[in-house]
């Protein structure tokens, strides 16, 4: 228990110091935002602190916090340590730059902002991309949520025959198509406040039952750092990888510049931005602990950590909270990937308006675009669903694509800090290291290269430090106006 403790200080008190270093750096005033400049009653909307904070909570917090730690915690208690850390310096930081960023450019989402910053070319490759993520996060989070209801509260067999999957899958899908095309404060501003409530109270529940249930959690003193996790997983890249949302995640960077749109004060990026960011990190650190805690108890087993996430939640939930008390907190679970895949639609139809000159206050055009876009959707989820290997492909990919959009917004950052005279050493480092990360995983992975973790490690090496000179030397070309 004392290395959870440790890293939930490490988490909070990390976050208060980095993150008024990071609003220092940034010097947020008093200058009109987007939501005020440009309100359209769609997406540039003005709303409160409190709901943009708990939309962007919501928005951001997929399963990744929770199915991910899960898996994560195989590699020991060194996860304790190292989501706390990466959320105070990487994740948090990451989205609130984003957000802030965005804020400074009339409220452009991240493919104007990668080709303002990174150049026409990068745009390109960049947008092809993080349009696939978002269709692939729509898919996941219909899925995902759509098979915890189905087994956890339902108690029924999620299979392709199963007519109840597609009636809720139907559910979920049609909830996506209204808060598409909506604006933003007529269903997601109203909503959200409700899936937030339910959101805290689950995290709060489990994180209290830990001590009154008294889970017993391994030490990092007792059991040592393994390199390799019991299923013969390298902890780099993989448990960065896994344990993406509770960290670092580039669909983050998407949803910071949706809010951008909504906020009525710089001043409030602090708390909208980072500090939901250090709040996943706290989901994630509990259900780590939880997901250890039920192993050590012999309510779950390494297996299904590994194989079976979603079984696991429901085990905690109930073991901790009684039967009411878990189906409640099995909600709050389920209310998370739901509230992350609509907005990654809405973000994706921003995008693709956006990238296309596409006049989004006309309801025709949304419409248009909408059904394109679910129609996609439909189809990959069909054939996830029809397949045995279908969802483990997509996650692999989804995961995979998830931290190289964090790459990106890194790079961006980077070359804005250079630009701008800022210690754009904050935005490099954790650059550098996920653009090691990534390469390392693909170079290896069977979805990727397939090449030997040796020969992967050093190329990885080689073009993290590329990464890392390219974006200097064009941050300071940008900054002397020598760039188009």
């Amino acid at each position: 228990m004392i290395t959870f403790l440790l890293g939930i200080s490490i988490l909070m008190i990390g976050a208060f110091i980095y993150g008024r270093i990071c609003e220092k750096v940034i010097k947020p005033t008093d200058r009109k935002t987007p939501a005020i400049e440009r309100s359209d009653g769609v997406d540039f909307v003005p709303m409160k602190k409190w709901k943009n904070c708990l939309i962007e909570l919501l928005n951001i917090a997929g399963t990744g916090p929770i199915l991910g730690p899960i898996q994560g915690i195989l590699f020991g208690p060194i996860a304790f340590i190292t989501i706390p850390i990466g959320c105070v310096i990487g994740g948090a930081f990451h989205d609130y730059m984003s957000g802030m960023i965005s804020v400074r450019n009339d409220g452009d989402q991240m493919p104007a902002l990668i080709k303002r910053f990174l150049g026409k070319y990068v745009y390109v490759i960049y947008n092809i991309f993080v349009c696939l993520l978002m269709l692939l996060v729509g898919v996941v989070f219909i899925y995902t949520p759509g098979d915890i209801f189905v087994t956890q509260i339902l108690g029924s067999e999620s299979t392709l025959a199963n007519p109840v999957v597609w009636i809720v899958y139907g559910v979920i899908f049609a909830y996506y198509i209204i808060a598409t095309l909506l604006p933003i404060d007529k269903i997601i501003g109203k909503i959200y406040p409700i899936f937030g409530a339910i959101l805290l109270l689950s995290a709060v529940g489990v994180f209290g039952g830990l001590f009154i249930k008294g889970y017993p959690l391994n030490e990092l003193w007792d059991t040592g750092f393994s390199f390799v996790n019991p299923y013969g997983d390298n902890f780099i890249p993989i448990f960065f990888v896994t344990v993406a949302c509770g960290i670092v995640s580039g669909f983050h960077s998407t949803q910071a510049t949706l809010i951008a749109r909504t906020m009525s004060d710089e001043r409030e990026g602090r708390m909208t931005f980072y500090n939901m960011m250090i709040l996943e990190g706290f989901i994630a650190m509990v259900w780590a602990a939880a997901a250890m805690g039920a192993v050590d108890l012999g309510l779950a087993t390494q297996d299904m950590l590994h194989d079976k996430a979603t079984s696991v939640v429901g085990i905690v939930a109930k073991d901790m909270l009684g039967n009411i008390g878990g189906v409640i907190a099995i909600i709050g679970v389920i209310v998370l990937p739901i509230t992350s895949g609509d907005t990654s639609l809405r973000s994706l139809r921003i995008m693709i308006s956006d990238a296309l000159h596409i006049d989004t206050t006309k309801k025709r055009n949304n419409l248009i675009l909408a059904v394109i876009i679910f129609g996609i959707v439909a189809a990959i989820l069909i054939y996830a669903k029809a397949n045995a290997s279908g969802f483990n492909v997509l996650w692999r990919y989804f995961s995979w694509a998830n931290e190289s959009i964090a790459v990106f917004a890194f790079a961006m950052i980077s070359v804005y800090m250079v630009k701008n005279k800022m210690p754009f050493i904050m935005a490099l480092l954790p650059g550098m290291f996920y653009m090691y990360i990534v390469t390392s995983y693909i170079f290896n992975a069977k979805i990727g290269f397939g090449l030997p973790w040796a020969v992967s490690y050093i190329a990885a090496a080689v073009l993290a430090l590329a990464y890392a000179a390219a974006l200097v030397f064009y941050g300071k070309k940008s900054r002397n106006g020598l760039t188009d």
